[in-house]
Formats: C-alpha cells, structure tokens, sequence
C-alpha cells in the first residue's frame, strides 16, 4: 500500500513540527519516513497511519530529527566547500593562472613602491572585508525575497549564498590583520601580503558573486525535484 498525497502533506507538517524548517531537510526526511511506514504496512497491513509514524518517529530518539539534520547540515557545508575549492583553482589554471599571477605581479611592484605599504596592504584587506560585508547582506535580501515569493526555504541554497563556511572565511583575514606585525620591506613577505591579497579577493568573488549566481544549477544537481517545487 502507498501513501496518498494527503499523507504525505501529513509527513511534511509533522516534520515542520519537529522543527525541521528546510524544505529540502523535510523532503529527505518525508522521502525517508514514506517508504518505512510503507515497508511496515507489507508486514502489518492493519498498522494505522499514525501509528507506523510514530513507531518510525521514536527510531530517532530523544532529540528526534535534530541529528538527522545536524549530519546533512555537515554534508552540505563539505559540498560546499569542495565547489568553493573547485572554482578557487581554477584561478590558478592555464590559461587563468596567467591574469592571477599578473594580478598578484602588479600588485607586488605598487606594494614595493609605496611608502606606507603596511597601511596599504591593511587598508585593501580592510576594504575587502567591508565589501564582503556589504554583498552578503545583498545576498541575504536577496533570499529573504525568494523565500517569501515561494514560501520555502532551502538549506543549500542558504550554504550558496554564503552562510555556511562562506561566513567562517571572514575570520582567517580578521585574525592575519590582527596579528599582522610583518616588515613589507622584505620582497619574500612583501610577495605573501600580495598573493594573500589577491587569494582573498578571489574567494570573496567566488562565494559572493559565483557560486550565488550558479546556485540554481547546484540545487538542480543535489535536488532533482527543486526545479518542479521552488
């Protein structure tokens, strides 16, 4: 016996009870909890809906969905990260390596040439950081938008759009300006501070402006049906 579509409405409630707030959480878990209160109705076709549900709903334990949804939240940032990884090296590809490297070349002779190099090379981390500041609150809008147009939301395309370890990247250049006591004086650290700057300009470009910008793709690829629901 199958479910029918009121069941299955039934099984995206009772997920959005449990606070289970992602529309792609709750369909994993719909996915998970129809087919095993299917399998059970082979074996005790007399079970009731509910019953089988809450049979299949205490194989969770105490803290219910919050591991499930702790796990895919973990799987889905490591996704995350290797397609950040994935564009970020491809800067450093032929024929791309070529402008990467130009980039990083120039940027090393304007450092070298400047009489206030450490303020220079403080003032461009800085101003990259406002920036990213500034994109992801556009991103978050952004997001709040569609969510409200559709009524869904989706946790990968949240992770896309910056908040998963795209936050966390925030905090590897905050802590190098902190602790940043290097003479810029010197060519070999002079050439770091550069390729630093120019490696964060590149991830703060493919978090904020490429991977949002191809996020539908993403989606379509981890979740088939997300072209036929959002």
């Amino acid at each position: 016996m199958k479910l029918n579509e009121a069941q299955i409405e039934k099984l995206y409630l009772f997920t959005r009870q449990h606070f289970v707030e992602y529309y792609d959480l709750q369909t994993e878990l719909v996915d998970h909890l129809a087919n095993a209160i299917e399998a059970q109705w082979q074996l005790f076709p007399t079970r009731t809906f509910d019953e089988a549900l809450q049979i299949e709903f205490q194989k969770f334990g105490v803290f219910g969905f919050m591991d499930v949804v702790e796990k895919r939240q973990s799987a889905l940032n490591k996704k995350y990260g290797k397609i950040v990884w994935s564009h970020f090296k491809n800067f450093f590809r032929f024929p791309q390596i070529m402008g990467t490297f130009s980039v990083v070349g120039i940027l090393f002779f304007i450092l070298k040439m400047s009489l206030y190099s450490n303020i220079f090379f403080i003032s461009l981390v800085v101003i990259l950081l406002v920036l990213f500041f500034v994109e992801l609150f556009r991103n978050a809008r952004k997001l709040k938008k569609n969510n409200e147009e559709t009524g869904k939301k989706w946790l990968f395309k949240e992770i896309l759009a910056g908040y998963g370890q795209g936050s966390a990247f925030l905090y590897i250049p905050l802590q190098f300006v902190l602790h940043f006591k290097g003479d810029l004086s010197n060519n070999y650290i002079l050439l770091f501070a550069s390729l630093f700057i120019v490696s964060l300009a590149l991830g703060q470009y493919i978090i904020l402006v490429i991977i949002p910008n191809k996020a539908e793709v993403y989606l379509k690829e981890t979740y088939p049906e997300y072209q036929f629901v959002d």
